[in-house]
């Protein structure tokens, strides 16, 4: 990598060019999903981080092993949307009852010795609700347009424009609420010492965590697909549509 290049490069592009790059963001705790529209020198600058160091790091790991991860950045958006919904909003579905009946228990064997368990409780409720209405938004509105205009790229068909007029809407919504999410994780794992257990903790207790750390990593993948892919490939393509119509 240039270091002047890689320092203005915005980091949620260099984790869609090579995802082995988000473990470096990760040990800094760079959040590379939610806030990776920033570039490297702005992160570094606001964390006191060594950019040098960093981009050693980033070399070290692109020019390691060869590359075994999935190159999501070459996929067809329908089928990227098929991939989110059947691995990431299940996943969701899934994890989210059994975090929620293990954080309920937690709070009644153990919130006189740890109070903060109430907190975490709560978040992750409110995470979970969110969540839910977030997914359903995606699977009913975003993502059967975003298969469309593939469709009509694909046919040299004309699209219809949606009801909310450009994509770009409900994009900017889903990002929000993406904000969101990603900021109450990082309460939780505040509240939680980083998902670290406390000495008196049953396997209960150790289990819960292990889960919301597991959640919140499959969340950070999650969004980083959707904000640092999917989400800009498909308002190129809706105006590459449009202009196509435009001219016809």
């Amino acid at each position: 990598m240039n270091d002047m290049n890689t320092q203005e490069k915005k980091i949620g592009e260099m984790v869609a060019e090579d995802y082995r790059t988000a473990a470096v963001f990760k040990n800094h705790k760079i959040d590379f999903c939610c806030k990776g529209n920033r570039s490297l020198s702005e992160v570094c600058e606001e964390k006191n981080l060594d950019a040098a160091a960093i981009i050693e790091e980033l070399n070290t790991v692109t020019k390691s092993a060869e590359k075994n991860t999935i190159d999501f950045n070459a996929w067809d958006l329908d089928l990227l949307t098929d991939y989110i919904e059947k691995k990431h909003h299940r996943y969701v579905e899934g994890s989210m009852p059994v975090l929620l009946q293990y954080l309920n228990k937690l709070c009644k064997v153990h919130g006189t010795q740890h109070p903060e368990l109430f907190e975490i409780n709560n978040e992750f409720n409110e995470c979970a609700a969110a969540l839910s209405a977030h997914m359903k938004k995606e699977e009913l509105v975003l993502f059967p347009f975003i298969r469309k205009i593939v469709k009509a790229n694909i046919t040299q068909q004309p699209v219809a424009a949606p009801p909310y007029g450009t994509i770009q809407n409900p994009i900017h919504m889903m990002m929000n609420e993406h904000d969101t999410e990603g900021e109450r994780f990082r309460k939780i794992a505040q509240l939680s010492n980083d998902y670290t257990p406390p000495a008196d903790a049953c396997g209960t207790y150790k289990v819960a965590f292990s889960l919301l750390k597991e959640f919140e990593n499959d969340l950070h993948t999650h969004i980083h697909l959707e904000n640092n892919i999917l989400f800009p490939k498909a308002a190129q393509l809706e105006t590459k549509i449009v202009n196509a119509e435009v001219s016809v």
